[in-house]
């Protein structure tokens, strides 16, 4: 994957908006309840807010997934409290087979993935489809091979672990670009 590839790619996506306004009204409302359900501590807050490079962040997803329901809204949370530097965007994994198959993990096409991406498209991270905090989860639920729907917002301790893991990424993603000689070379910082 090419940093042109992932420039077309990313500018083809949806804003989290627009992305789930492509739902049906069902879908949407699952979404809305768990983002209803999501806050970000102050020192989450003040960290996402204090990022300095840039970071398009390209989420191969699908409206109708549990997983999706369940940490998307995460991600647009995150965004939000870091609103100069996170570009998120949204594709369909279904619309975008080309860049799905390409990010499959563990040989099928998981969702919700995640592509970190330095200012430049360059690809700096991936990440999916669950953190460690929803793998726990799920696996104290059930051991099985169905998969959650996102019909009930996931609780609310599994929601703060959750977000908190994909908080670090975020940062993790952040000091990876802070500390990146070619960037820092590019900045003079």
């Amino acid at each position: 994957m090419t940093a042109d590839y992932l420039r077309s790619k990313f500018d083809a996506a949806l804003p989290y908006d627009a992305y789930l306004a492509t739902g049906t009204a069902e879908q949407q409302r699952r979404w809305n309840d768990v983002a209803a359900k999501l806050t970000l501590t102050a020192e989450q807050k003040k960290l996402l807010g204090g990022f300095t490079r840039t970071m398009p962040v390209l989420v191969v997803s699908g409206i109708w997934c549990g997983d999706c329901v369940a940490q998307c809204p995460m991600f647009d949370l995150i965004a939000r409290a870091a609103p100069k530097t996170v570009q998120l965007r949204f594709v369909d994994r279904d619309q975008h087979k080309d860049l799905s198959d390409q990010v499959r993990l563990n040989a099928g096409s998981r969702v919700p993935t995640v592509l970190f991406l330095a200012e430049d498209f360059e690809l700096s991270g991936l990440y999916g489809d669950r953190t460690l905090a929803r793998y726990r989860a799920i696996a104290s639920r059930q051991l099985g091979p169905s998969c959650p729907v996102g019909i009930v917002p996931p609780g609310d301790e599994e929601l703060a672990e959750t977000i908190a893991e994909w908080v670090a990424e975020f940062e993790r993603i952040q000091l990876m670009l802070r500390l990146s000689p070619r960037l820092r070379q590019k900045h003079g910082d």
